[in-house]
């Protein structure tokens, strides 16, 4: 492949040849200027696959630089050369547009994979549209969001997804990932609310042999299992304080130092982090380290959530219809439309995800192929009654017995309590009939499509 061409902006000359010596060993041919107007007369004559420019220049600033290639080669990446430890600086800098930033002195491993990433934007250019998008939906909103996403997907500025539950935060931290230069590295999910205390920086940070009771081997943690990609930290106010600290180091030395390693490990990861809560509120309630907000917040998404466009609901829905006859092996089924003027006019609190709930049991719940407005089950309820699924068919506990659903529902929570109950119903069903499902649907009094439904949520084989 044809040598990348780079351009150096510094107006120190150790530094500049410095740069200039480390990018010619990586296969790059290199120009090099000390002001903004050299550096302006070099662009003139030829075009760059990646740029790198110092903070403070002898006639204006890095800034400037980057919002000049924004301008006039917005599809050129620009590298912000930073002082060591200027958290701010790289944030700014980010924030204008820069694709990277690298800190003195420079590491050259830091470096290398610096180059590699921003080279691959060269090499991968692709028409849009080449696969189908992740985010449905025509909506002005989600239009919004997609563009968004195209830009955000050349940088690698740290991202902040946030949204309500549902929404789809996920799917666009992984669109970003997909549409960049790491597309073909690594996807690493993690929950931050889902990993115990006690196992948490094991996890993260991975461990060595011997450091712990249990550890009998060497482990790598995600963020290792992230290199070359994205790490998408997705519910990351659930971080608690001690691994906001670490993380914060990570993500400014670009390493981690797995329990019981005595040296750190260069890591090259993007962090894409997600959540539904308020983190700047949670900064000034002192739950959420302020530092730290601020350098995985260089660039907000918002998500809209479904309420916003309503417009959406329609082939979201027809587009789920689609998915699901052939997972339930049946013959596509049909909104009726006082089913479709019913959904169109529902909060959705729970958005995309509660869509698919709703249509997937009512698809259950429905007779026929065509679903109508009453198998949706949208009736409000009082907001002081917990949600509870439907029990049509299934025998209710005896009134002798009432006392003690009620200590039930009040030690494992009620949505829990009348799950036991369906399965307990279900199993005996099942018994009786010999575990025939035709017959112990008929004998529960519910349809066969009904009772695959219960099965498959409940997890009863």
């Amino acid at each position: 492949m044809e040598k990348g061409q780079a351009l150096i902006l510094d107006d120190e000359a150790d530094i500049r040849e410095l740069l200039t010596l480390t990018l010619t060993r990586l296969g790059l041919n290199v120009r090099a200027a000390a002001t903004l107007a050299e550096a302006r007369a070099l662009l003139d004559e030829q075009s760059y696959d990646l740029c790198f420019t110092d903070m403070r220049l002898p006639d204006g600033n890095g800034h400037e630089f980057i919002e000049l290639m924004a301008r006039q080669h917005p599809e050129t990446p620009v590298a912000m050369i930073t002082a060591y430890g200027n958290a701010e600086a790289a944030v700014q800098a980010l924030r204008a547009g820069a694709f990277d930033c690298v800190s003195k002195p420079v590491d050259l491993n830091v470096l290398r994979n610096l180059v590699k990433t921003a080279l691959k934007l060269r090499a991968e250019r692709m028409p849009a549209g080449h696969s189908e998008p992740r985010l449905f939906g025509d909506s002005m909103a989600m239009d919004k969001v997609r563009a968004t996403i195209q830009k955000l997907a050349r940088s690698q500025a740290p991202v902040l997804i946030y949204g309500e539950s549902g929404v789809g935060k996920e799917l666009a931290a992984r669109s970003i990932h997909e549409q960049g230069p790491r597309a073909a590295g690594p996807f690493v999910p993690v929950n931050c609310g889902a990993i115990p205390t006690e196992l948490m920086e094991s996890e993260f940070f991975g461990h060595r042999k011997g450091s712990f009771t249990g550890a009998h081997g060497d482990k790598d943690g995600l963020i290792q299992a992230a290199h070359g990609g994205t790490l998408f930290l997705d519910e990351i106010a659930e971080l608690p304080q001690h691994m906001q600290v670490k993380l914060l180091r990570v993500i400014q030395e670009k390493a981690v130092r797995p329990i019981g390693a005595r040296t750190e490990i260069p890591v090259d990861v993007r962090v894409v982090s997600a959540t539904h809560k308020d983190l700047a509120r949670l900064v000034d309630m002192g739950e959420f380290r302020q530092d730290l907000y601020y350098r995985i917040n260089v660039i907000e998404l918002r998500m809209p959530p479904l309420r916003e466009r309503r417009e959406d609901i329609a082939p979201l829905a027809e587009r789920y219809l689609d998915k699901l006859a052939p997972e339930w092996s049946i013959s596509r089924p049909r909104l009726a439309p006082a089913a479709l003027q019913a959904l169109e006019a529902y909060d959705f609190a729970g958005n995309v995800r509660e869509l698919e709930n709703i249509l997937e049991r009512a698809v259950a719940l429905s007779d026929g192929d065509v679903i109508l407005a009453e198998d949706l089950q949208l009736a409000p309820r009082p907001s002081h009654v917990p949600d509870a699924p439907a029990t049509a068919g299934i025998p209710a506990p005896t009134a002798q017995a009432a006392e003690a659903p009620l200590a039930g529902a009040q030690r494992i929570g009620l949505e829990n309590y009348i799950d036991s109950l369906e399965r307990e119903a279900i199993n005996k069903a099942l018994e009786e009939c010999r575990y025939n499902k035709t017959a112990a649907a008929k004998k529960l009094g519910i349809t066969f499509r009904a009772l695959r439904y219960r099965l498959k949520k409940l997890g009863i084989d």
